[in-house]
């Protein structure tokens, strides 16, 4: 998978995270988990599109580390979704598959990269 696909592929797993959110129950509760997950599931792209405009290799993996960051986040809190049965019952499955995905592509872009500082 080339850049742009990457780049493609995130966006597009934000945008399901965006829909998903609106979904969430209206409250406090719901609030707080719309908030995160948004923040997280949005993140990773943004982020990676900036790795790929990074000045400097070093710059690279820092922006490639945050992307990991965000990623595990997104995770946890799509976790928190599916088990306490928040929102639609089933765009949480898809997903929790598509960010465990992304963060096993960006774990191993992030080892590649400094693999090829040192």
């Amino acid at each position: 998978m080339n850049r742009a696909e990457l780049e493609k592929r995130t966006k597009h797993f934000a945008l399901r995270i965006i829909k998903f959110a609106a979904t969430l129950p209206v409250g406090r509760i719901g609030d707080v988990l719309r908030y995160q997950l948004v923040k997280a599931g949005t993140s990773i792209g943004a982020n990676y599109r900036e790795a790929n405009r990074a000045e400097s290799r070093n710059d690279v993996i820092h922006k490639i580390g945050i992307v990991e960051k965000e990623a595990s986040e997104c995770q946890y809190w799509l976790e928190l979704c599916d088990e306490a049965d928040f929102g639609d019952v089933q765009e949480p499955k898809w997903l929790l598959k598509e960010c465990s995905e992304l963060l096993a592509i960006f774990t191993s872009s992030g080892r590649t990269a400094k693999a090829a500082r040192a």
